[in-house]
């Protein structure tokens, strides 16, 4: 074996090797569970700005979610809708830039990321709405959040809608492959105070992801469809072709409890959301139910609008 086909192996190996050790860091046999803050710290800070960010890292979050958009000039923002008009004053800054889209039935007005090119997105005011205190927030790029969380904690972003993209000729998985490629966060490992997480509901972008970042872990998104919806093994096995773990809402656990030590058996992390201290839950508070889930259903992670709130501990 020459010296150039060691290195080669080693790189492989390394890859590997990292890939494992998230995978069982929070395995099941252990008291080591992942926080993972949805939206950033997002039940004391409007979502997905960099206010929201950096108090998750503050609270300590193990990763920060990043819900992905693409704008009109094809740059990558932090953002949860696929339109700007909940979380941001763009009704009064841009009032003829809507579309008129049926939402749940109803004709709505809506002001779509893609719509707008980013320079016209920053002028937008991202704050006001979650309190006076955060005015003049805005919508960040997820290169700016990968420069802001980078070294404090991991990344853990979704694709958000990337089918609706894809119909319209933008590869959202390309755009995401390569500002990871331009970071030096495309393979497990690369940056071990940043490492990466990703994650959808489509199918599609996750066996591109899992093709092109074989290394990188990949959670599979579930809806929460019907409490009556079950699991199967099968399906289960069929995922973990493409997937590293699964992200069930947490209903479909509570309606069956066997998914996590079924999916564990097949090498799949699960990771429910979202746990919120401004949502009725089953038990008689927050830190209460994450316990639960945590440590008496066993799952390795969760997504909270509270990172502070977290149980460490059983």
């Amino acid at each position: 074996m020459n010296i150039l086909s060691k290195q080669h192996l080693c790189r492989l190996l390394s890859g590997a090797v990292a890939v494992l050790g998230l995978l069982t860091l929070a395995s099941a046999q252990s008291n080591t569970k992942i926080l993972i803050a949805h939206r950033g710290a997002s039940a004391y800070a409007p979502e997905h700005t960099l206010a929201a960010y950096r108090l998750a890292i503050e609270q300590g979050a193990d990763y920060v979610e990043q819900d992905l958009g693409v704008t009109r000039d094809g740059v990558l923002v932090c953002l949860h809708d696929d339109s700007l008009e909940r979380t941001t004053n763009v009704r009064e800054i841009f009032p003829g830039r809507f579309v008129e889209e049926q939402v749940n039935g109803r004709m709505r007005q809506r002001w779509r990321v893609r719509d707008l090119t980013l320079s016209e997105i920053k002028q937008l005011d991202a704050g006001s709405w979650f309190g006076a205190e955060f005015a003049g927030s805005q919508v960040p790029t997820w290169q700016e959040a990968i420069d802001l969380i980078r070294g404090s904690a991991g990344l853990f972003p979704e694709l958000k809608s990337p089918g609706d993209y894809r119909s319209l000729g933008i590869d959202m998985p390309s755009l995401v492959i390569d500002l990871l490629r331009r970071n030096g966060l495309d393979t497990a490992g690369a940056d071990t105070d940043t490492p990466v997480i990703l994650q959808s509901f489509d199918e599609t972008s996750l066996r591109r992801l899992a093709s092109e970042l074989p290394t990188l872990p990949r959670v599979f998104l579930i809806g929460n469809v019907s409490r009556q919806t079950v699991i199967t093994n099968t399906r289960l096995q069929e995922m973990a072709t493409f997937a590293t773990g699964i992200g069930p809402a947490k209903e479909i656990v509570l309606a069956q409890p066997d998914l996590v030590e079924r999916a564990h058996a097949l090498g799949l992390t699960v990771m429910p959301y979202t746990f919120r201290s401004s949502a009725t839950n089953s038990l008689d508070n927050l830190e209460k139910e994450m316990r639960h889930f945590l440590f008496t259903l066993g799952v390795d992670a969760l997504f909270t609008n509270n990172p502070d709130r977290f149980p460490r501990q059983p």
